[in-house]
């Protein structure tokens, strides 16, 4: 049946639209000016409101409603209230008020604070984000909520995300007014978040401990066939999985989310869905939903959605490209080039304010993106490396070569693609080319943040981006408002920053060890792990650069410092006890049992053709001496292991299952995986790399 998908999308959420229809003219002016503006909202407005927003949910089959927040645990929280309430002694009436809309409580001792709340202090806030749209889902009317301690520290990950659009809308305001812009009252940042996944049949999910409880495969010899021929990249979608893409697409638009692109991706059973752009704080929301839907929907259809960054060693692992642009409220993108941007000189300085700005911050940047299921794909070759560098492409680096040696840009002309074919149209090239391997790319009127892994939360990623580049405003708006001439002033301005942070700026291939060399030479930061990265955090200067703009405090700041920390351990342990637990009791034992009966058919064997079973014994000798390479490797990860988790420091533990704990965990897969791969596949207890990223 064909679907009017016009009519389809949005049609779960209370947007402009809905308001529009079902609040007072000036209800609905009002939260819409709160909506636009960033400002305080109106409290007077929250009962209308709240009764229209009632009353929609139930005609769409709400009989409840919760404050959606997002907790330092990087997934989403929701406490579920009816609408009910007594209406004499036996009848009942759905009531929802302004002030259930405003405020909601929530016991904040069982999230993560980082040490902000003791244990016995329970009590949390959850704040209503009229930014961001409710809907209702599964029953249930859904309401985006800040969340906060009881002593207004930031308990998730929304609060300083829109403290951050805050700073970054003040400070760019200043620059624009410079250049004559009087109409604009709010600049805001867009984001769209490609989203890399992985697709596997359930049943073969549910027979691998290591998926169940960490997401990813701790064990695995290779398929012999992986990504190399290239043939999964763009592919053909298989029948099951389009109808899988198909229902998602139908859910996601439903809850007004612009699911644009779908297609597979480089490795096999990898797949990725792109949206349309929105408003940084709506696109965080919204991927979240999209994460959501994606598991939700794939178990309808007999799959499981893999959003670990690396479900499977030996091919390409799932990222997460974070496309940020900056704009006015009136329109106008303030990183669109034009057709001359040597002459743009708005660009130019924009351009330059967000160069400074990786630059003086790359540490952040690297802390953003920084945690255990990353920390395996980053710099693997099939992601950016580890460091931070910026591409801009060919006619961009030019132009800032040029005005870094005061030399006139003689421009670049598009060229034209002709392929010689009369019946295949000619068409205008783009001025420069593409670097998929730079973790952060001008692509055109937006910078796309290559480094993210595709099961983290994109919101502190966007807090640190926000931040920075409202601190190189504030710094240029500074200096600028009290030139005496304007434009010589911003001329040098830009000459200056151009010269002072060229070397971030790089256009080769990211992956390359001389790229390593020549990042080192430069004095840029090469964090190769998520515990080296998060040692910068709470670094003076970043926490003057949080503080200046309102966007997070010190005690915030090392709250979330300690969380990462314990986090990471946390992961780890987490994999090193099914490690542990798998290869005790379920490979070994397997191996063992092969063992067994393949020496009692030699000797059976044996007893008839004397001198036939040289295989037979080549077999269980190569297996017998992996068996005890890897029983070895299991005790000394136990041991390894107890060692590290008693480490009271959060910091030293870190630092252990880093150094200590992973490679125990390698090393017993080095000789796991060798097993498997003598080991009969009617007695291997696991699904193989083959059966998990082909049979979907």
């Amino acid at each position: 049946m064909t679907k009017n998908v016009p009519e389809l999308f949005g049609c779960m959420v209370f947007n402009e639209d809905v308001m529009k229809e079902r609040l007072a003219p000036d209800v609905y002016e009002s939260l819409i000016k709160t909506i636009e503006t960033g400002k305080t909202i109106d409290a007077s407005i929250a009962t209308p409101v709240a009764a229209a927003m009632k009353d929609w949910a139930i005609e769409k089959g709400a009989t409840h409603y919760t404050h959606w927040f997002q907790p330092l645990t990087g997934l989403t929280a929701e406490k579920h209230d009816s609408f009910l309430s007594p209406y004499g002694r036996s009848k009942i009436v759905m009531e929802f008020s302004g002030k259930e809309l405003i405020k909601g409580e929530s016991d904040a001792s069982s999230f993560p604070s980082g040490g902000l709340r003791a244990t016995f202090e329970a009590r949390g806030y959850t704040a209503w984000d009229p930014g961001s749209y409710a809907f209702v889902k599964d029953g249930t009317l859904y309401i985006p909520t800040a969340f906060c301690s009881y002593t207004g520290e930031a308990l998730d990950t929304k609060t300083p995300l829109l403290r951050s659009m805050d700073a970054i809308s003040t400070q760019a305001l200043r620059i624009v007014r410079l250049f004559g812009d009087t109409e604009s009252q709010r600049i805001n940042t867009t984001v769209g978040a490609e989203q890399e996944y992985f697709i596997i049949d359930k049943q073969l999910y549910d027979m691998r401990k290591d998926l169940l409880y960490t997401g990813r495969t701790l064990f695995g010899a290779h398929s012999p066939k992986g990504q190399e021929l290239e043939d999964h990249y763009f592919g053909p979608l298989k029948t099951r999985i389009n109808s899988y893409m198909t229902e998602l697409d139908e859910e996601l638009w439903k809850m007004g989310i612009y699911s644009k692109t779908k297609h597979n991706e480089a490795a096999p059973a990898q797949h990725e869905l792109a949206p349309v752009y929105v408003s940084t704080n709506l696109a965080v929301d919204q991927n979240l939903l999209i994460m959501e839907y994606m598991k939700k929907i794939a178990e309808r259809h007999g799959l499981v959605c893999l959003l670990h960054e690396k479900p499977y060693a030996g091919v390409n692992g799932s990222g997460k490209h974070n496309n940020w642009s900056i704009s006015t409220d009136t329109g106008k993108n303030l990183l669109h080039a034009g057709k001359t941007p040597a002459d743009n000189i708005l660009f130019l300085l924009v351009l330059a304010a967000i160069v400074k700005a990786v630059d003086d911050y790359q540490d952040l940047l690297r802390v953003s993106v920084a945690h255990a299921g990353n920390d395996h794909r980053l710099g693997a070759a099939e992601a950016p490396p580890a460091i931070l560098s910026i591409f801009v492409g060919e006619e961009l680096d030019s132009i800032i070569d040029a005005i870094i040696n005061g030399k006139t840009y003689e421009g670049v002309k598009a060229g034209v693609m002709d392929l010689g074919i009369p019946s295949i149209p000619t068409f205008r090239k783009d001025t420069t080319d593409r670097n998929r391997t730079s973790p952060f790319a001008f692509t055109g009127n937006k910078f796309e943040f290559r480094m993210l892994g595709s099961s983290q939360n994109i919101a502190l990623p966007n807090v640190v981006l926000n931040t920075a580049v409202a601190e190189s405003f504030r710094v240029f708006a500074d200096e600028l408002e009290s030139a005496d001439d304007f434009n010589s002033a911003v001329a040098k301005l830009i000459k200056r920053t151009f010269t002072e942070h060229r070397r971030i700026i790089f256009d080769g291939n990211g992956y390359s060890y001389e790229w390593k060399k020549e990042a080192a030479r430069r004095g840029l930061l090469n964090l190769e792990s998520s515990v080296d990265a998060f040692k910068c955090f709470n670094l003076p200067k970043n926490v003057a650069l949080f503080e200046r703009h309102n966007v997070m405090s010190k005690v915030e700041i090392d709250s979330r410092e300690d969380i990462f920390f314990e986090n990471y351990s946390k992961i780890i342990n987490i994999e090193a006890l099914t490690m542990i637990e798998m290869a005790s009791r379920d490979i070994i034992p397997a191996v063992n049992a092969y063992m067994g009966d393949l020496a009692h058919g030699a000797n059976e064997k044996e007893k008839l053709i004397p001198g036939s079973c040289a295989v037979e014994r080549d077999i269980i000798k190569k297996l017998s001496a992996l068996t005890y390479k890897a029983y070895n490797a299991l005790e000394e990860l136990l041991r390894i292991e107890k060692i590290t988790a008693s480490i009271p420091d959060n910091v030293a533990r870190a630092e252990s299952y880093h150094d200590n704990v992973i490679p125990a965990m390698e090393t017993l897969r080095e000789h796991v995986d060798a097993m498997e791969e003598l080991t009969s596949s009617e007695y291997w207890p696991l699904p193989t790399y083959g059966d998990m990223m082909f049979k979907v």
